[in-house]
């Protein structure tokens, strides 16, 4: 009896092992993993699931992976996704000079590079639409359409200088400041106040360099023409998911991309992906089926 006692005792000792070894490989699959890009700048990336295309999401300015939260149960359980964290946010290194946009589609090309993703929808929110214009110059034949997330408005906006200056000003003069008052415009009356104010004090708290820099360089863009220019290189369809709070010029943009379609969100804003998730997701589904043909 004894015997027995010990021998189901030892299976259920390795039983209980296998688990918790099993279950420590599934957290640690979830850390974040890091490669290097092209300046050295170790770049902090998350994936999940499997399958065809890997959907690669892009945050905008002063924002990281995190804002991709419920994104993550419902696309991962038929494709695999990657959330990465651009050099200067979230878990990635802080050392770059200038945070530009170029800069910033290394970081992107790296991280696909290193989960050797051949078949990539790039999906890039605000900032993050320009970020994966440069990723899809840099990789022409790995990228299959571009997903822009409440961005690309009107690419050919004429910005002048003075009116950048203008822009920036509020920010040198107190960043936290200038940056909620900012953010604030850019979001809704909503029920679940308790995130708008996350997301206002989360930003706000951003390292004011990187932010000024990165912001700095987006504008530029829309200066010198870079925003629309870029998608001469750029063959690839384009559509945007977006909330009701800024129009759209859609001839503006057709006259520079090879495709451009919106979906557009009633009454949603800037960060429909959190606030909005439901109606988000479903619009999301839709544009990566369109260019998943």
């Amino acid at each position: 009896m004894k015997q027995k006692l010990k021998k189901y005792l030892g299976w259920g000792l390795i039983v209980i092992g296998l688990i918790f070894l099993a279950n420590t490989l599934i957290a640690q699959s979830n850390y974040p993993k890091m490669v290097a890009s092209k300046d050295g700048t170790q770049i902090s990336y998350e994936v999940y699931g499997t399958g065809e295309p890997t959907l690669v999401f892009v945050h905008g300015w002063s924002c990281d992976a995190r804002y991709w939260q419920k994104q993550v149960a419902e696309f991962s359980r038929n494709n695999r996704i990657i959330l990465i964290d651009l050099a200067g946010h979230g878990h990635s290194g802080m050392t770059r000079e200038k945070y530009t946009m170029k800069a910033f589609g290394e970081d992107v090309q790296a991280v696909v590079e290193a989960t050797k993703s051949e078949n990539v929808i790039l999906i890039g929110h605000s900032s993050g639409g320009p970020v994966i214009a440069d990723a899809a110059r840099l990789m022409p034949h790995r990228v299959k359409g571009l997903i822009g997330i409440d961005t690309w408005e009107n690419i050919e906006y004429p910005l002048s200088s003075e009116e950048l200056n203008g822009m920036m000003a509020p920010f040198h003069e107190n960043f936290q400041s200038g940056t909620r008052q900012f953010v604030q415009q850019m979001l809704l009356p909503a029920k679940d106040t308790l995130l708008n104010n996350w997301i206002i004090a989360d930003m706000s708290a951003a390292p004011q360099r990187i932010a000024l820099s990165s912001m700095e360089e987006v504008l530029m863009q829309s200066v010198t023409g870079e925003a629309a220019e870029i998608f001469e290189d750029i063959h690839l369809p384009v559509i945007v998911v977006k909330g009701d709070l800024w129009p759209v010029d859609y001839e503006a943009n057709r006259r520079h991309m090879k495709s451009y379609e919106v979906i557009e969100i009633e009454n949603a804003d800037h960060f429909l992906m959190l606030n909005r998730p439901d109606e988000f997701n479903q619009a999301l589904k839709q544009a990566i089926e369109t260019l998943n043909y």
